[in-house]
């Protein structure tokens, strides 16, 4: 008996897609990736750019473009497809363009079988995320959304070049909303295993003022690099392909991602961005962290935001 191979399907061959594409055939990530676009010729022409970069990578990867029904014996569908935002345009503006692109995605995709995990990364994530859980009737703990995964590594970065400490050493969450309502968790963050806040009451050359300017940074990321060059999609497609691992090496690692809450951090009924332990099952449970006063607020806040604009969208 032939053993099962571990399968990827990518819906949407854009920036994010191809680069995260290019992630996985990197790292050896996956036996057998599947591209499936609207736009067939790029879709095509990826799989064959891909395919002639085999003879350098890491492990054999078989790599086609292929239709939905690939779905049926896919690990993992991940879902990039969507809308790109625009110039001035919010994450949430995107909603009702993507709502409706996702639900003709993930109806062709459960309708030829697919009986495994959903990895969503099109904004809005969060409301994204939730409507794949809706369209699919999926288990919760089997919808995951890339969420505040990148938000995240953008922090952990930052502090890292401020302290002057390798990003690997810095642990620290951006939770709630991928987007403008996210919030740093600063009673959480270490370098190593010592508070922030010690390190900044031990040396005067660190200020409060600039780590306010540095979570600002964070969470206008997006921003400035679509003004200079149109899209944001390395580090996404890296946060993705990290997601990815997790779930198909079985690892149990905590990533902040978008999940369901069901009562966890006093919300029901909502995706969003939170740290949680990922496994080959998906989701296998939400990590929830003492917040302070100041930071439930800004979490319930984001919530609502997020729930506000769902309703809008009939979801």
């Amino acid at each position: 008996m032939k053993n099962k191979v571990n399968r990827v399907v990518l819906v949407g061959t854009g920036f994010v897609g191809s680069s995260y594409a290019f992630a996985l055939l990197n790292q050896g990530i996956t036996e057998e990736l599947v591209l499936i676009d609207i736009n067939k010729e790029k879709s095509e022409g990826d799989a064959m750019d891909l395919n002639h970069g085999l003879p350098f990578a890491p492990s054999r990867t078989k790599i086609w473009f292929g239709d939905y029904s690939d779905c049926k014996d896919a690990d993992i569908v991940v879902l990039t497809a969507g809308a790109n935002q625009k110039p001035g345009e919010t994450r949430l503006d995107l909603v009702e363009k993507n709502t409706k692109i996702f639900k003709g995605i993930v109806d062709q995709v459960m309708e030829n079988g697919f009986n495994g995990i959903f990895l969503v990364a099109a904004n809005p994530v969060d409301i994204l995320t939730y409507a794949t859980w809706k369209f699919s009737g999926l288990p919760k703990e089997r919808v995951i959304g890339s969420g505040t995964i990148l938000d995240t590594a953008r922090f952990r970065y930052l502090l890292g070049e401020y302290f002057n400490v390798d990003t690997r050493n810095v642990h620290a969450y951006i939770i709630g909303e991928h987007g403008d309502t996210e919030l740093p968790v600063w009673s959480h963050a270490f370098i190593g295993c010592r508070p922030i806040s010690d390190v900044m009451k031990e040396n005067s050359e660190y200020k409060q003022e600039d780590l306010d300017q540095l979570f600002i940074n964070v969470r206008d990321a997006a921003y400035h690099i679509i003004q200079r060059k149109g899209a944001t999609y390395y580090g996404i497609a890296m946060g993705l392909a990290r997601l990815t691992k997790a779930i198909l090496q079985d690892e149990n690692s905590i990533l902040t991602v978008s999940a369901y809450l069901d009562g966890h951090y006093g919300q029901n009924d909502i995706y969003i961005g939170v740290p949680a332990v990922v496994n080959r099952n998906g989701i296998r449970e939400v990590v929830e962290l003492k917040l302070n006063d100041e930071e439930k607020e800004k979490f319930n806040h984001s919530a609502s935001v997020l729930k506000d604009v769902m309703k809008r969208v009939g979801l």
